[in-house]
């Protein structure tokens, strides 16, 4: 092989490298993408649940005042749903909230491209 061979080589083993790079630039601007872009549904419906879920209970707790004729019962009332809605989750959150994002970012980041 002469000198031109080699440097013919070393620029070919160079583009594929460039190539590869902004290859790799790119899927990971993609995921990124869909990561923030999921992140930010999820911020939005949380924030519009809550305020709905918000509503819901003060809606709930005026009904209970007026069928009980106690606002402080029925507000504790209210507050004790939470209470075992929070218990649940903490019971359940393996199976609810761990294993659901562990399955989406397994597959974001470990499956492989098209």
């Amino acid at each position: 092989m002469d000198l031109g061979s080699y440097k013919e080589l070393f620029a070919e083993i160079k583009k594929y490298v460039t190539l590869q790079v902004d290859y790799t630039k790119y899927t990971v601007t993609e995921k990124m993408v869909v990561l923030l872009s999921a992140t930010a549904t999820a911020l939005i419906l949380g924030a519009l649940g809550f305020g709905v879920l918000f509503y819901l209970s003060i809606a709930l707790a005026d009904y209970l005042a007026e069928v009980l004729n106690c606002q402080w019962g029925a507000h504790a009332i209210v507050a004790g749903i939470y209470a075992l809605l929070l218990v649940f989750v903490v019971i359940m959150r393996k199976p609810m909230i761990v294993d659901p994002i562990a399955r989406f970012l397994s597959k974001l980041f470990l499956k492989p491209n098209e």
